[in-house]
């Protein structure tokens, strides 16, 4: 089976994973926020991937750069929703520093991937 460009980058596998971080994470929410923080968390942390398979397939650098400065901005909208889902007792103090470190692990590599598309 063939892999596009965006399938070989780590920082699009650790995007993956943290989606089923947050849908797992989603599930334990009130129903009341179906509509609300779950659908905005689960939209959020599917940007990064997505933005990062858009990304590469543009032709130049800066087009890349741009679309891995998206998902960058998606992965601190992630951390800013979960900081609030913490501070409502939606998720436990373990769950959130395990994902606050996983968001923090991504970021560093949205930020090298960019670096390096803009050299």
């Amino acid at each position: 089976m063939h892999l596009y460009s965006f399938e070989k980058l780590e920082v699009w596998k650790e995007s993956i994973k943290l989606v089923k971080t947050i849908y797992v994470l989603t599930n334990n929410f009130p129903e009341n926020e179906k509509f609300g923080l779950v659908s905005q968390l689960r939209r959020a942390t599917i940007s990064i991937s997505s933005n990062l398979a858009e990304g590469t397939s543009r032709s130049t650098n800066k087009d890349k750069a741009h679309f891995t400065t998206m998902a960058y901005s998606s992965a601190m909208e992630i951390l800013n929703q979960i900081i609030i889902s913490k501070e409502l007792e939606f998720i436990d103090e373990k769950n959130y520093l395990e994902t606050r470190d996983y968001i923090y692990k991504i970021s560093n590599m949205l930020n090298a991937l960019r670096k390096s598309q803009l050299k």
